[in-house]
């Protein structure tokens, strides 16, 4: 559906977005996660072909975003941060201007609008003019303006901002029930947003994407992604031994408990591996009886800082040994 290939933007010197490629498959929720800065309305402004790459190129439903716009632009409905919004139009008066601009046909215009205001729920406000319009009203105007036409390819920029959590729910909802006849991109800093609506994220760190994967699939990424902790009662050097049999433990920690006579004990292990029953076993063999056993499932926020600080790192060390050979 939509392919991405070695997108580069330049500002001067500052690199935003930094040889970025990746597949849009449909009828699938896309998450473009990042920390604020990281490249990620750059590159939807890109996709969407509001600005030029440098390098690289886009390609939408066989369309070059930029020899094929016109075409290509058919196939995407696009809420840029900041909704494009008349602001001296009632809303009814706006959304049959955008219609008239996608060139819907006239004998379906009426009965589109009426059905896509009604999805987003702003029939309501339909003859308010956009200025005396909430932030979360005037975002949900911007939302109907990009499903108008019903384009195959949706793109969403923040699309919960300035939402109070009952509308964050609604537009959440909105947006999953939009998979069943579009393709959604949906780019966001909020975590549990892209945990709770999207089928696959892309994490872009610095301009460059640092993680593609399902929620669920990403876990396995993390450096602990499986943990088991335990409050274990008996001698330390007797549960280390025991537990240092079982295969597939690639780590253990041991660490003085409140209680009495117990230990602390935090074990990482391989991916997608369940070692409980063989720990029970275990401990009761070597007469250590266990108090709590916990697994771990690593968040996605974890999965996020975790990615993100290690391409932080990697990009200061860079930097650092740039400016080191330019004093040689």
């Amino acid at each position: 559906m939509i392919e991405v290939n070695n997108l580069v933007k330049r500002y001067g010197d500052h690199t935003a977005v930094d040889h970025l490629s990746f597949k849009i498959e449909k009828g699938k929720i896309y998450g473009f996660l990042g920390p604020n800065g990281a490249g990620k309305s750059t590159t939807m402004n890109m996709i969407t072909g509001y600005i030029a790459s440098t390098e690289g190129t886009v390609t939408i439903d066989g369309h070059d975003i930029l020899d094929e716009p016109e075409q290509a632009k058919k196939c995407i409905g696009y809420l840029p941060e900041m909704p494009p919004l008349y602001f001296d139009m009632t809303v009814g008066e706006y959304m049959n201007f955008v219609a008239d601009l996608k060139k819907i046909p006239k004998d379906q215009k009426k009965s589109m609008v009426e059905e896509v205001m009604e999805m987003v729920k702003i029939t309501d406000m339909k003859n308010r003019l956009i200025k005396n319009l909430s932030k979360g009203y005037r975002q949900r105007v911007g939302l109907a303006q990009a499903i108008l036409g019903y384009p195959e390819v949706i793109i969403l920029d923040e699309p919960t901002v300035g939402l109070d959590p009952k509308q964050i729910i609604e537009i959440r909802d909105l947006i999953k029930s939009l998979k069943k006849k579009h393709t959604v991109i949906l780019s966001s800093h909020i975590l549990s947003e892209v945990s709770a609506v999207c089928d696959y994220v892309l994490i872009i760190s610095h301009g460059k994407l640092v993680a593609s994967d399902t929620p669920e699939n990403l876990g396995k990424l993390a450096e602990g992604s499986n943990t088991l902790n335990l409050l274990v009662k008996g001698n330390k050097d007797h549960i280390r031994i025991a537990l240092g049999q079982i295969d597939g433990v690639k780590d253990i920690t041991v660490a003085s408990a409140k209680e009495e006579h117990a230990w602390n004990v935090m074990l990482s292990t391989k991916e997608n591996m369940d070692i409980r029953e063989e720990v029970f076993f275990k401990m009761a063999d070597a007469h250590c009886p266990i108090l709590e056993m916990q697994s771990k499932k690593v968040s996605l926020e974890e999965i996020f800082l975790e990615l993100t600080e290690d391409d932080k790192k990697k990009k200061n060390e860079k930097e650092t040994d740039k400016k080191e050979g330019e004093n040689k």
